[in-house]
């Protein structure tokens, strides 16, 4: 009798980073390199280089060098991501975008629409939603009737973005560059649309965009949502979001969705592994021809800019 020979295993994917700051290097470097479906070829930035990774100063020039790049991870900031997804698509690449997707709605519907037609599989990034506590605080609210939810997302500027002028810049975002992320949670945890309802926006005398922001906000369903975001805090840094049923239940997720507490007491504790996570999506997106291009999150910060009372903030300075 034959025996079956073993199944062979498919090639890793060939994957180029673009823009190599904090980010790429702290996540997305080791996301890839521990994941053995994925092989990283290259990475390109202006000025920034990596030891033990070939880098180029352009994405043409990294493409040109190696053709066979199946994907490309844009880690850049926000306000030059469409047009580098727009080279990288029409070359045929696959594209995994870092949140934000892109400095506006309207640029990060172009990137899904040029993808679709291209045939190509493109991941909007929400890495918060692969936080350990997530999908378990989803399955607990998903059989419950909540009366209200209160975000509170809270760091230092100094100690997370440092020298990143360009989160301050129009499109950078300014506090919702990090607060975006309790808005992907909330967004996956919740079933229907989340409106803006009223929105106030602190921006520092020579920015952009805000340094503080508080939302009141609402689902369709009546259900009220409040949410503080500060990059100013020092003392007591905080990314959690806060849950209670009509019954008088509660929920808290700590730690931008590590840390998951049910009525006061601790359920799950996990360890930080979102890009891992994505990494391992990003890979099945592209084996079964799909795309995961939600843009609701942005979808909330754009409305907060919309319909936002801009209040003057002191200066900012680094």
């Amino acid at each position: 009798m034959k025996m079956a020979r073993p199944e062979r295993r498919r090639q890793p994917l060939k994957i180029g980073l673009v823009g190599l700051g904090k980010i790429a290097v702290d996540q997305h470097i080791p996301a890839i390199r521990a994941n053995r479906n994925w092989e990283l070829v290259a990475g390109c930035s202006p000025s920034s280089r990596i030891d033990g990774l070939r880098c180029y100063t352009s994405m043409e020039a990294m493409l040109a060098e190696h053709p066979d790049i199946d994907a490309i991870s844009l880690c850049t900031p926000p306000q030059i991501r469409q047009a580098l997804a727009k080279q990288a698509i029409i070359a045929g690449k696959h594209v995994f975008l870092e949140k934000p997707p892109a400095a506006t709605l309207g640029a990060a519907e172009a990137i899904r629409e040029l993808a679709q037609l291209h045939g190509v599989s493109l991941l909007a990034s929400w890495h918060s939603r692969f936080a350990p506590a997530v999908e378990a605080a989803r399955a607990w609210i998903a059989d419950r009737e909540l009366s209200s939810v209160r975000i509170a997302w809270k760091e230092n500027v100094r100690e997370w973005h440092p020298g990143q002028s360009w989160i301050f810049s129009a499109g950078g975002s300014g506090v919702f560059d990090p607060g975006i992320n309790s808005l992907s949670i909330l967004t996956h945890l919740l079933q229907h649309t989340v409106i803006v309802r009223k929105a106030d926006l602190h921006v520092p005398e020579n920015c952009a965009a805000p340094i503080r922001a508080e939302l009141e906000m609402v689902t369709d369903h009546g259900l009220p949502i409040r949410a503080e975001y500060d990059f100013l805090e020092t003392e007591n840094q905080t990314w959690s979001i806060f849950a209670e049923t009509l019954e008088g239940e509660r929920l808290a997720l700590h730690k931008g969705g590590t840390l998951l507490e049910l009525n006061g007491k601790v359920v799950l504790d996990g360890v930080d592994a979102e890009y891992d996570g994505l990494y391992a999506h990003f890979h099945e997106l592209i084996r079964s021809g799909r795309s995961d291009a939600d843009f609701g999150p942005m979808r909330i910060v754009a409305d907060a800019f919309m319909i936002g009372t801009l209040l003057p903030a002191p200066a900012f300075v680094e």
